[in-house]
């Protein structure tokens, strides 16, 4: 009787993780979708994708706008990095359950989530700041996407030539079997499940934050290339090949780069 209630209780532990994290990255795709805060919805602004976005009003960037991009930056982050770090959430659930010195697994699995989506919430403070200065520069425009060429072939080569780096290998490698890092830097109690979090977004940030940079080209709010990105980010850290796969994105993305400015 006793493993049997232990089992249901794992099961019902399970089973409220993975409704928790459907729901935060559903609730964080809808949010997406009616605009973030913005005047036009995702699916406007994706429509309208391409055309002469001078056409429309600058945003002026008050306190309040500020904080409307780093918030839009977040919970976009959110809906395209939470699904690729379910594993190791899990993994952690599974840990803290069996060691027995964290409290509630799922109360410390939400703190650990907290420590990596943190994370990314400094890239989203850094990605408003890079915003506001291409926008000031005229180098992105009011529909949030650069119309200049040389940019897109700048951000282009970067994210390709990124790939191709020993700190992408090393990242996207303890990404993809993240059970070493669990076990050789466990810390017990809520602070250090955040802190944990925290140092597993910061290899995931090593790894994709030049990807994440690709959205000044495509658009900040443009449907296609949040959820391509999102996709391929997933396949990346789940592909079985994904050490080749990434290496021949990388020079895809470089030849796309060098061909932009005569295409």
């Amino acid at each position: 009787p006793s493993m049997g209630n232990t089992r249901k209780m794992l099961r019902r532990e399970q089973a409220v993780l993975a409704a928790g994290l459907v729901a935060v990255i559903a609730l964080s795709w809808g949010w997406l979708l009616i605009g973030a805060g913005m005047d036009m919805t995702a699916l406007e602004m994706t429509a309208m994708a391409g055309m002469d976005g001078w056409a429309m009003q600058p945003a002026e960037w008050t306190l309040g706008y500020i904080v409307l991009m780093v918030c839009m930056w977040q919970v976009m982050m959110t809906a395209m990095m939470l699904p690729s770090a379910a594993p190791v959430l899990a993994l952690y659930a599974s840990m803290a359950r069996k060691r027995r010195d964290q409290g509630r697994p799922l109360g410390q699995v939400g703190t650990f989530a907290l420590g990596y989506l943190g994370t990314w919430g400094a890239f989203s403070v850094i990605a408003t700041a890079a915003q506001w200065a291409l926008e000031a520069a005229r180098l992105l425009s009011p529909m949030l996407e650069t119309t200049n060429v040389w940019l897109g072939s700048v951000l282009f080569i970067s994210a390709g030539l990124w790939q191709l780096t020993p700190i992408k290998s090393a990242c996207l490698r303890h990404c993809r079997s993240p059970l070493g890092f669990l076990m050789s830097c466990w810390r017990p109690g809520a602070w250090g499940a955040f802190r944990m979090g925290a140092r597993h977004g910061f290899y995931c940030l090593g790894c994709c934050w030049c990807l994440m940079a690709l959205l000044f080209f495509g658009g900040i709010m443009n449907l296609y290339w949040i959820a391509g990105l999102a996709v391929f980010v997933l396949l990346e850290k789940t592909f079985s090949h994904a050490h080749w796969f990434g290496r021949v994105t990388g020079v895809a993305l470089v030849g796309w780069g060098l061909a932009l400015p005569v295409m």
